[in-house]
């Protein structure tokens, strides 16, 4: 008998974030005060260091490894910045953003409420990972959505 196996695990989804942090066990600690991940598992090397670990966010799955230099896996700051934001909606914006400022994060964009229907701001956490943090406040059409771009790009 042939068994078939998903090509997507049933827990994860098509795309799923994998952070490279230097303090990956802090880092972890960090997301489930501020985002109230969950830690599902984590595998640690002879070194000490985090080989691999998945946290769980509402219903996204991220998984994080400490930096392995001698494989060319380095996080943000060993690399001078990121490139790639993650987005993570919450039902208290402002609260999820203060607590995130008070554990050691970084404002990069104020919380604000924003053309798109969000209320969103960024912070940048202390391994360099940038993170915008929402809260949805409204649906709007796509045609509703093109209006408000272009106000802002009016005069």
């Amino acid at each position: 008998m042939i068994q078939t196996v998903n090509s997507v695990p049933s827990r994860y989804h098509t795309v799923t974030p994998y952070l490279l942090i230097n303090g990956a066990s802090d880092a972890i600690a960090f997301y489930i005060r501020v985002f109230g991940a969950e830690e599902i598992t984590r595998l640690t090397a002879p070194d000490g260091r985090i080989g691999h670990a998945e946290i769980r966010v509402g219903t996204s799955t991220i998984m994080i490894a400490d930096e392995h230099p001698e494989m060319d896996f380095l996080g943000p700051k060993s690399r001078g910045g990121t490139t790639v934001s993650l987005l993570i909606y919450v039902d208290h914006a402002d609260h999820v953003f203060r607590e995130a400022l008070d554990a050691g994060a970084t404002e990069l964009r104020p919380l604000c409420d924003q053309f798109y229907g969000d209320r969103s701001g960024s912070v940048t956490d202390p391994w360099g990972h940038v993170w915008s943090i929402a809260t949805h406040l409204e649906d709007i059409s796509p045609a509703e959505l093109r209006q408000r771009f272009e106000e802002l790009y009016a005069d």
